[in-house]
């Protein structure tokens, strides 16, 4: 295995996600039970499940579940598909396929520690900040005077986590078309497609703008299944599939074959969930906002475009590294501050949280939140 520094993000978690008693920085939308998915399913596919061999299943993932995410894009098939355990196994592996030492990648800030750790303990890479000034802004021409002859590979995330910011469909049409020129494969994280607040800003997908682009994707964030555990690439160069398979027989080698069953359900019944969810993040986010508008002096607070977190400045004396500390051993109420998307390649702020605004009924962890702070202001 590459040598890696330790994930932030799971290690502040093992330390409190399953013992504070407000858990308000989660990244996925409210999951429901397995009885709520399976009365989602067709009697095909709820007969799959009841009567499923518990053997091995095919490296590039169940033939049905391909041919149903394939569905979901506009120019791919199901041999465009590779499926892994999660997203994090298909990040690991393209960027281990597509990149070795004399390469160079191009990776955009704030995001996901691994989308820049593992690019980095493999090849030079550089960071492309988005603007919190400008809304979170992607400047084009700064990617563009990043690119270097060796480039291989521009990593991006939108919506993105934990910002929330959506690009434009244009200025991602034309990062597409300017990796392309280059010989470039864009990686593109899309793991909250589906949750932008105006369904018009919905950006296509990677996969159908070039041949050589990735998409990945996962049943945990948009659709609120992480146990689920299934993930996806989904890539129309063919040969490049093919090495991402050679490269997971050293991993997973296949995926859980209940869990392949359980996300052909999900990603069947796709628009139903996507429309509960967004619903519920439409639900949340007036009382997420009456909130922070009482405490305005303290908090910065701007609505994410999509998905289903946001990234609020703290203007606090303290720092919002003490303040978060002090908040979740004092009232319990979990948040993740700056320094969890703290990046090695670009400046960025040191004084934001990411909250949580898709699990259902916020009110109660809010409420200790607006306690504490009432208490220690």
């Amino acid at each position: 295995m590459t040598r890696l520094p330790d994930f932030r993000l799971e290690t502040y978690f093992s330390q409190w996600e399953f013992t504070a008693r407000h858990h308000m920085t989660a990244s996925d939308v409210q999951t429901m039970t397995l009885g709520e998915l399976l009365a989602l399913a067709g009697d095909q596919d709820r007969a799959a499940f009841e009567n499923l061999s518990l053997g091995y299943t095919e490296t590039y993932g169940d033939p049905e579940l391909r041919e149903v995410i394939a569905r979901t894009y506009e120019r791919v098939d199901a041999a465009d598909v590779i499926c892994f355990a999660g997203a994090e196994e298909a990040l690991y592996l393209a960027m281990n396929v597509l990149l070795d030492a004399g390469d160079h990648a191009v990776v955009v800030t704030p995001n996901y520690q691994a989308a820049e750790t593992v690019p980095m303990a493999l090849c030079e890479v550089t960071g492309v900040a988005l603007d919190p000034d400008r809304d979170w802004a992607l400047d084009l021409d700064r990617v563009k005077a990043a690119i270097r002859p060796h480039t291989r590979v521009v990593s991006v995330n939108f919506p993105n986590n934990p910002t929330g910011k959506v690009i434009s469909a244009a200025d991602f049409t034309e990062l597409a078309r300017l990796c392309d020129e280059r010989g470039i494969h864009l990686f593109s994280d899309e793991v909250y497609r589906g949750l932008e607040r105006d369904p018009a800003r919905t950006l296509p997908q990677a996969a159908d703008l070039s041949e050589r682009a990735l998409s990945l994707n996962v049943t945990s964030k948009s659709l609120g299944l992480p146990g689920l555990r299934i993930g996806w690439i989904t890539c129309r160069d063919r040969d490049l599939l093919t090495r991402l398979e050679r490269a997971k027989h050293y991993t997973t080698i296949c995926n859980s074959a209940p869990g392949e069953v359980l996300a052909r359900i999900a990603l069947k019944a796709r628009q139903t969930i996507l429309d509960r969810n967004r619903a519920l993040i439409e639900r949340n986010l007036p009382v997420f906002e009456a909130f922070f508008a009482e405490f305005a002096d303290v908090f910065e607070w701007q609505a994410p475009d999509g998905g289903c977190v946001a990234y609020p400045r703290y203007l606090g004396p303290e720092g919002v590294e003490e303040f978060c500390t002090r908040l979740v051993e004092q009232a319990g109420v979990l948040l993740l501050p700056a320094s969890i998307y703290r990046s090695e390649l670009t400046p960025t702020p040191a004084d934001r949280f990411r909250i949580g605004i898709g699990r259902r009924n916020p009110e109660q962890g809010l409420a200790a939140f607006a306690q504490w702070m009432r208490a220690h202001r």
